[in-house]
């Protein structure tokens, strides 16, 4: 049988409400008896019902995450850091992977409120959709918009997109092409599109944009990469913006028959995994670590009712990073 809470008050010669303020850090106790208590419990090896704990404290200490894939080595790594965070801060994380589907996300979401979860971290991209800020839940997107009241946390992607052309242009590039997701969207990753626009309309250069609509489809990003390839001869640079259509067009470039032409390559996120696989891709690195916590400290600031409209949009700094055949 489980030992219960009665058994560990038996034990180190308290009542049971002494026990349960110890568990719960509540008024006044003392060393000699927090030790009597921790020792007892220890020994029956009493664990307490977090679900009791968090009725009793109105927190669940569950925070969500709903992300499109943690397959995405930029969402992986963000994660990663994440839950590190929410562990530091004793909170749980719950997972949710969306594919950007609306009504995986709507599911997930009726899951997470079901839960009790004290807020929610977003990197989807469905705005409007879902009225998370109807919900009186403490919510902190991830380079989305959700809507006007939601902080967003995010790389300063007008800054990298420009960071990532301009490197281009100075290594000779003239004909650069950008690789992007879906236009239309609505999100402070479009910043990167208008940068590149800038800098091309600065140098008096026609932009070149692709789109992948598939952004999580490598058939479809391969189908675009081989497009892009036939109907550009003259193409002497690519700006993907993110690291997987790198990858992806480094990848059809070597197999087609195209391949001893010279293109610069300059990708986007900088994630350990890619540049493991991928050294010679020169990429605008993100703080994903900074991201992370930034998101965390402003959920828990929205959760302990201390937030201010002050960080409405926070945008963290990037920086180049060098391939090894650079």
């Amino acid at each position: 049988m489980k030992p219960k809470i009665e058994d560990v008050a038996k034990l180190a010669g308290v009542s049971p409400t002494t026990v349960s303020r110890v568990l719960n850090n509540r008024g006044y106790i003392s060393e000699k008896t927090k030790t009597k208590v921790e020792a007892a419990m220890q020994e029956l090896n009493y664990f307490p019902n977090d679900v009791a704990r968090s009725l009793f404290n109105k927190r669940s200490y569950l925070i969500g995450l709903i992300l499109p894939t943690t397959a995405n080595p930029f969402f992986g790594e963000l994660t990663f850091h994440i839950e590190n965070y929410c562990a530091t801060n004793g909170y749980k994380v719950l997972l949710c992977n969306s594919l950007n589907q609306v009504d995986k996300e709507e599911r997930y979401l009726e899951m997470l409120l079901r839960n009790q979860v004290d807020g929610i971290i977003v990197g989807t991209h469905n705005r409007g959709i879902l009225d998370y800020h109807k919900q009186n839940l403490a919510v902190v997107a991830i380079d989305r918009y959700l809507s006007d009241t939601i902080p967003v946390v995010s790389s300063d992607n007008y800054q990298g997109g420009k960071l990532a052309t301009d490197y281009l242009w100075t290594k000779g590039c003239r004909r650069i092409a950008l690789i992007d997701g879906e236009g239309s969207l609505e999100t402070p990753a479009r910043l990167r599109r208008q940068a590149y626009l800038d800098v091309m309309k600065a140098h008096g250069q026609e932009p070149i944009v692709y789109e992948v609509e598939e952004v999580f489809d490598r058939t479809s990003q391969e189908a675009v990469m081989q497009k892009l390839i036939d109907e550009q001869p003259e193409l002497d640079g690519v700006f993907a913006t993110n690291d997987l259509f790198a990858a992806s067009f480094m990848r059809v470039m070597k197999a087609s028959k195209h391949s001893s032409r010279k293109i610069e390559v300059v990708g986007y996120d900088g994630t350990e995994a890619v540049r493991s696989l991928l050294p010679e891709l020169v990429t605008v690195q993100q703080p994903i670590e900074e991201i992370a916590k930034t998101a965390i400290d402003l959920l828990l600031k929205e959760i302990d009712g201390e937030f201010t409209d002050e960080g409405r949009e926070i945008q963290l700094p990037v920086r180049m990073i060098q391939g090894a055949d650079a």
